[in-house]
C-alpha cells in the first residue's frame, strides 16, 4: 500500500434500513445524487477517502425499500476520469438510471455522443476532493456539452458561489450546485449565503440539490437545514432537487439513518405540491427530459 493511499480512510459501511420514512417518499422520486462501488475497480491515487464496497444492485435493492422510482448516478472522486463502474449500471438499467461523468476537459465530440447514447447526462465539477476536476476545466466543458444538453454538475465551497456565474457568463447550460454548496448553517451569516444560492437560482437554469444535511453540520438536531431548504422553497421550488447520496462516503465516526435524512428533509418540504417538484418533476425534467 502506498503512502497516498494510506492517506486514504475507510468509509465507514452504510446502514440497512430499518425503518421507511413518514410520510412516505412522492410516487415517482428520482434519486438525484448517489455512488456506486464495485469490488476490484482500480481506485484514483491521491484520493480524500477509500470506499466501502456499495454495488448499483445494493441501490436497486435501496430504492425499491423506499419506492424511488429513478436515479441519477455521479461519477465518484475516487474513479478519476474513469467512468467503467457508472457505465456498467447505467447499461444495467438503462430506462431507470442516468449518469454524471468526470471526463477530461479535452474529450471529443464523438465520445461525448457515446456517453449520451449510454444515458450520461453531465460532467462534475468536483473542487472539493483529491482526483476531482478543478472550476478552472469548467468553461471549456460547459462549451463542449451545451450542444447535448448536458448538465454541469458542481461540488464547490460556498465561498466559490460567486465566481460561478462569472466564469460561466455566456453559456447556456443547466448548473448544478451540490449539497446546498456546502453553505455553512450558523444562524449569523445563513442568510447571507442563502442569498447567494438564490443569485444563483436566478440565472435561467440553475439548480440546487437538497442533500446531506451532514456535510453542513455535525448536529443532526440542527434546524438550519431545514430552515435553510424552507426558505429555498419558497421562493424557488422549481430549482431544487432531492438526492439520497447513498452510500454516505467521507463519513468516519458516525453514520446517518436514511429514513432520518429523508423525514428531515421532508419537514422542511411539507407541502405536497412543492414536494413533487423537488422530489419527482424538476429532475424527470432536467435528467429524463429525451
Amino acid at each position: 500500500m502506498s503512502a497516498a493511499d494510506r492517506e486514504a480512510p475507510l468509509c465507514l459501511p452504510r446502514r440497512q434500513l430499518t425503518r421507511l420514512p413518514q410520510p412516505a417518499l412522492p410516487q415517482g422520486t428520482v434519486d438525484t445524487h448517489f455512488h456506486v462501488f464495485r469490488a476490484g475497480a482500480p481506485l484514483n491515487t491521491p484520493r480524500s477517502y477509500t470506499p466501502d464496497i456499495a454495488t448499483i444492485a445494493d441501490w436497486i435493492e435501496f430504492s425499491g425499500s423506499l419506492g424511488i422510482a429513478r436515479g441519477v448516478l455521479v461519477q465518484p472522486s475516487v474513479y478519476g476520469f474513469d467512468n467503467r463502474v457508472l457505465l456498467e449500471a447505467l447499461a444495467a438499467y438503462p430506462d431507470r438510471l442516468r449518469g454524471i461523468v468526470v471526463i477530461d476537459p479535452d474529450t471529443t465530440a464523438t465520445e461525448m455522443e457515446r456517453l449520451d447514447r449510454l444515458g450520461v447526462r453531465g460532467v462534475r465539477i468536483n473542487t472539493r476532493n483529491k482526483g476531482g476536476l478543478p472550476l478552472a476545466a469548467a468553461k471549456t466543458l460547459a462549451e463542449s456539452i451545451a450542444p447535448l444538453g448536458w448538465s454541469l454538475q458542481l461540488q464547490i465551497n460556498p465561498e466559490q458561489l460567486p465566481d460561478i456565474a462569472a466564469t460561466l457568463s455566456g453559456i447556456r447550460l443547466p448548473l448544478v450546485i451540490d449539497h446546498l454548496g456546502f453553505i455553512p448553517l450558523a444562524r449569523e451569516t445563513r442568510s447571507l449565503h442563502v442569498d447567494a444560492l438564490k443569485r444563483l437560482m436566478d440565472r435561467a437554469e440553475a439548480f440546487v440539490k437538497v442533500t446531506a444535511p451532514y456535510r453542513l453540520t455535525k448536529d443532526m438536531n440542527d434546524q438550519g437545514f431545514a430552515e435553510v431548504g424552507r426558505a429555498l422553497a419558497a421562493s424557488h421550488a422549481e430549482r431544487l432537487l432531492w438526492g439520497s447520496d447513498w452510500p454516505h462516503t467521507e463519513l468516519w465516526d458516525g453514520m446517518p439513518d436514511d429514513a432520518d435524512l429523508i423525514e428531515t428533509i421532508r419537514a422542511a418540504i411539507d407541502d405536497p405540491t412543492i414536494a413533487e417538484k423537488i422530489f419527482v418533476r424538476n429532475a424527470e425534467a432536467l435528467f429524463f427530459g429525451r
